[in-house]
């Protein structure tokens, strides 16, 4: 059985790529390496249904300028411990 993951690791992985967020310049090009990191490690950590789901709004979200606020891990932090996926 696979260990689910806890709030703060999913915290922390929404806070890295958040913090792209406020790095005026750099920032979108960081959004270039993290956005395919973020959706591996999203699809490896949450796995089955969820993981593939999450890993491509991951990707998207990260991709897309001005979204990075949007704290998906998180998202699917909860959603795994309340949904049914």
């Amino acid at each position: 059985m696979k260990s689910q993951p806890t709030l703060i690791f999913c915290l922390l992985m929404d806070l890295i790529g958040s913090a792209s967020f406020f790095i005026p310049g750099i920032g979108e090009w960081f959004d270039l390496l993290w956005a395919p990191l973020s959706a591996f490690i999203f699809y490896k950590t949450f796995g089955g249904k969820l993981g593939k789901l999450g890993s491509v709004i991951s990707f998207v979200e990260e991709i897309l300028p001005y979204t990075d606020i949007i704290p998906t891990f998180t998202l699917g932090y909860f959603y795994k411990h309340n949904g049914s996926l």
